[in-house]
């Protein structure tokens, strides 16, 4: 027993590879999906979708340039990202459009703009590169830049955590106690991009959203607090990433898509069996003994 333990649990990371791949997907595991529980609490779920495809002409843009350096593709992908989000804003205040409706039309631009970028410069690999990422490639300086980028996510968000709860709670209140509501909202923008940024190396830029919404809203069917929240996001997050690498270097599939399949997978499990609002919570209010009438 301890032998098939360590074959399959332990063994694995005797790679170098390996190690660094579990060492960045839970250096991802820490930031993405306490960003996911934010965009789930603000209604904006579908917007980590249009930002992780906004970041990839600025993304195609680096390798073009440079080739696969990571910290290139970084740097365009964060400055394309925070161009749509600022743009998709200026829309939305001078056109009097919804931000998520000016946003999903930009994210549809930059995704056929990446895409024919990467065409035109690189090869059908390449695109499969950029577009589903390779956490098993990732070298000790992509490794530094995304624990880099990760943490920088993390004490950010501690310095707002306040202001962001109260924007998600009641925004018409932050608005009229400070002037700073917007900035929050801005800074908040600009941790999604650099988190899909990170992300986009392991998972690629479709898939980089998975490991951050997927745990967020399978959070939902077991806490009502941010803070229960936050902790089973992030405990979801790191066995989803940890366990597709080991299902990927076992069962010889592809490392991306296997987590976020796990991740799928626990979203599925907790909309059956979760605490609340999952199949299991529902039957068990309706197979709930009736309380008893009281005596006359």
């Amino acid at each position: 027993m301890l032998a098939l333990l360590d074959a399959w649990f332990i063994a694995p990371f005797d790679y170098g590879f390996m190690r660094r791949a579990v060492v960045g997907g839970l250096a991802l595991s820490l930031a993405a999906p306490t960003l996911g529980v934010f965009l789930v609490l603000r209604g904006m779920s579908l917007i980590g979708d249009a930002m992780a495809h906004a970041i990839l002409p600025g993304v195609a843009l680096g390798f073009l340039l440079a080739g696969f350096s990571l910290p290139v593709m970084s740097i365009g992908g964060v400055l394309f990202g925070v161009m749509v989000a600022l743009l998709a804003g200026a829309v939305s205040k001078m056109g009097g459009q919804r931000e998520d409706a000016a946003m999903a039309s930009f994210f549809i631009i930059s995704l056929a703009a990446g895409v024919m970028l990467i065409s035109i410069g690189g090869s059908s690999v390449d695109l499969t590169h950029v577009l589903f990422g390779s956490i098993l490639a990732i070298n000790s300086t992509a490794l530094l830049l995304i624990a880099g980028m990760s943490t920088l996510i993390v004490l950010t968000l501690a310095v707002i955590f306040r202001a962001l709860v109260v924007e998600c709670l009641d925004p018409l209140f932050l608005r009229g106690q400070s002037r700073r509501s917007g900035w929050v909202h801005s800074v908040f923008l600009g941790l999604l991009v650099l988190n899909l940024t990170a992300g986009f190396q392991t998972l690629g830029t479709l898939m980089a959203v998975g490991l951050m919404m997927l745990p967020a809203t399978s959070a939902r069917f077991w806490s009502k607090r941010l803070e229960g929240l936050i902790g089973i996001a992030v405990a979801l997050a790191m066995i989803a990433s940890t366990g597709g690498l080991l299902l990927s270097f076992h069962l010889d599939i592809p490392s991306g898509p296997s987590i976020i399949l796990l991740a799928g997978s626990g979203y599925l499990l907790s909309a059956l069996f979760g605490r609340y609002h999952s199949l299991a919570a529902r039957w068990r209010r309706k197979t709930a003994p009736l309380s008893a009438e009281p005596s006359a």
